[in-house]
């Protein structure tokens, strides 16, 4: 089975790319949009994006895996247009890793916009700045590390997702199976020399990971 690792490999690292991608390109103005948000109702936006975080991937996954079905309409609208069912495919589980990550984007960079100098924003508009020259110009310059923080931590939770993964895309080889389905799949049959590559590759890619994310995070205090 030795020979197999690179596949699940692969669709590890397109599902992870995608996502992390697709989280960035939503996460940025979502994190932005709430950390300046005074409505009443912000509480209860930020429980909704942060709920992944608290439920149980398998709740979360039999959900999603009803939504994407035939029978109701995000699954419908998504047969009527690819002619494919959005379960147990590629694409559903691009849009289940988004919502399953998505407060380890949002949350952390919220975080750093709320500690941004708004006097500088102020002056800026003063100066005759609009919000979105205020936004490109002053905040995404001053949240770099911030940024590369949230797009580490959305990778690497893709990359180490499971029930999600499990319940929406269920195992199909080379195209929703990544590592840590085929690593259970190992095991499963006594593999044990391929799942000790598995898990000696995702333990080591962790770790590495962790040293990054926490040499930013110093770099970012001082």
């Amino acid at each position: 089975m030795q020979g197999s690792i690179w596949q699940p490999f692969i669709v590890t690292l397109q599902l992870a790319g995608v996502t992390t991608l697709v989280l960035m390109l939503i996460g940025i103005p979502l994190a932005w949009w709430l950390s300046g948000m005074k409505s009443r109702l912000r509480p209860l936006l930020e429980t909704l994006v942060g709920l992944p975080m608290v439920l149980p991937p398998t709740v979360l996954g039999f959900y999603l895996l009803v939504a994407f079905s035939p029978d109701f309409w995000p699954g419908q609208v998504w047969m009527k247009l690819t002619g494919s069912t959005l379960a147990f495919s590629f694409s559903g589980l691009v849009m289940a890793s988004v919502l399953y990550s998505m407060p380890f984007v949002v949350q952390p960079l919220q975080r750093a916009f709320e500690q941004l100098d708004r006097g500088l924003l102020e002056s800026a508009a003063m100066l005759g700045a609009s919000p979105l020259d205020r936004f490109f110009s002053i905040v995404l310059p001053q949240s770099v590390r911030p940024l590369l923080l949230a797009a580490c931590l959305g990778f690497a939770h893709t990359v180490g997702e499971f029930g999600v993964v499990l319940m929406i895309g269920g195992n199909i080889p080379g195209e929703t199976q990544v590592l840590s389905i085929a690593l259970y799949d190992a095991v499963e049959t006594q593999d044990f020399a391929t799942a000790h590559t598995m898990a000696g590759g995702l333990l080591v890619f962790a770790m590495t990971l962790l040293v990054i994310l926490y040499s930013l995070d110093r770099k970012g205090r001082h």
